[in-house]
């Protein structure tokens, strides 16, 4: 039986793949490294990972992360008819569900969070989460998060945040309304770049919005192994000269993982 001073395996693992909100991330942290073996639980469970993730061929890994988005998104619909209506951030839309640190999971009887229970029906809980792209807006007050969708103007300053899940590469570009394709991560080079596995991780950069017409779209492209950017960057601008360049998926092979997030450009 756990402690309730000690922090529970499912809250370890979260903390461990950076699947809590920012703030609330800190705070687990902060009690975790009180506890007196806090650091050492941390660290074992994201070696294990590490080694998951080096036994498992990428195309197996690949595999399982689409079977999970899909159980995934039948999960949500099932939350989502037993609340109001709301509107979620696209990350969160394809909710956190899918392990790709630990896909093949053993369940263990530990207390899951409250939010994953559907109708009274206490519901298995898959380790990890799909990456995922945090918007905020930076302002006079505190940075304000944004959700898929939101509405923007030129001259906004948006910080871009990611949380790999487990993945390792990755790069971050957007598709404007005049259909320019710009590459936030890496800032140079032609590959790549290594990811944190765990936790939130801000780019080193804001980003001010131009003048473009109607949307900023980002997208953060994950892999396992390392990959070049120019046949990503090639399937990019083949999506902005589309008619669907808002929402479809850009034409990759198999063994990567996309997440989107648009903002709406207004006029002044």
């Amino acid at each position: 039986m756990t402690s309730p001073s000690r922090t529970p395996d499912w809250l370890l693992e979260r903390i461990a793949l950076g699947e809590l909100p920012p703030e609330e991330l800190a705070a687990a942290r902060a009690r975790l490294a009180q506890e007196p073996d806090g650091e050492a639980r941390l660290a074992a469970l994201e070696a294990d990972s590490r080694a998951t993730l080096e036994k498992l061929p990428p195309a197996t890994v690949a595999r399982e992360v689409e079977l999970r988005s899909a159980a995934a998104r039948r999960l949500e619909v099932a939350r989502e008819q037993t609340r109001p209506l709301r509107r979620w951030a696209p990350a969160l839309a394809l909710v956190p569900a899918l392990a790709v640190v630990a896909l093949f999971v053993v369940v263990r009887p530990v207390e899951p969070p409250v939010g994953d229970r559907v109708d009274g029906l206490e519901v298995t809980r898959a380790k990890g989460l799909l990456p995922q792209l945090l918007v905020h807006r930076q302002g006079a007050a505190e940075p304000e998060r944004l959700t898929d969708g939101a509405a923007a103007a030129a001259g906004d300053v948006v910080q871009l945040s990611y949380i790999a899940a487990g993945h390792a590469y990755g790069i971050i570009l957007s598709v404007d309304g005049r259909g320019t394709v710009t590459v936030h991560v890496p800032e140079t080079g032609a590959q790549s770049v290594a990811l944190a596995a765990s936790g939130t991780h801000a780019l080193p950069r804001a980003y001010e919005l131009d003048d473009a017409p109607a949307f900023e779209r980002f997208l953060f492209i994950t892999s396992d192994i390392p990959f070049a950017l120019d046949p990503v960057l090639a399937a990019a601008r083949a999506l902005a000269g589309s008619a669907d360049v808002r929402t479809a998926p850009l034409a990759l092979p198999e063994g990567f993982t996309q997440v989107s997030f648009t903002l709406e450009k207004v006029s002044p």
